[in-house]
């Protein structure tokens, strides 16, 4: 019988520990955008801390700020796998990588509207 790496309990966390951190370095190692997003955060963080009022404020503040981040990972997977199947143009890769791009757009739309939403009537215009 063939010995299986063992992909239970403590093991599989363990695991998807270790491939996710190196899905992180591979982001920040290849993807300007990924890095680019990051550089955001050592303002807009503390600034989520100090301008939300209550818990709930602060989290759709941060809360949204990595939901960026994670669309960017995806759209940078979807990237990856289109680009290791093959380098000619086609119409259905250029979608996908039309698609996963929007979600990131789409992303940092949400970033602003909430952040408006939330902190403009208090600042902006209240």
């Amino acid at each position: 019988m063939i010995n299986k790496p063992d992909h239970r309990g403590l093991s599989h966390v363990f695991n998807a520990l270790i491939y996710s951190w190196q899905g992180l370095k591979a982001a920040f190692k290849y993807e300007e955008a990924f890095r680019l997003e990051l550089l955001t955060l050592p303002i807009l963080l503390p600034a989520a801390i100090y301008l939300g009022e209550g818990t709930i404020e602060r989290v759709l503040l941060i809360g949204v700020l990595f939901i960026v981040l994670i669309m960017e990972l995806v759209n940078s997977a979807i990237e990856a796998v289109v680009d290791r199947i093959g380098t000619e143009q086609h119409p259905l890769s250029g979608r996908a990588k039309d698609i996963g791009s929007a979600a990131v757009f789409l992303a940092m739309q949400l970033v602003v509207f909430t952040w408006v939403m939330i902190l403009g009537p208090r600042y902006l215009w209240g």
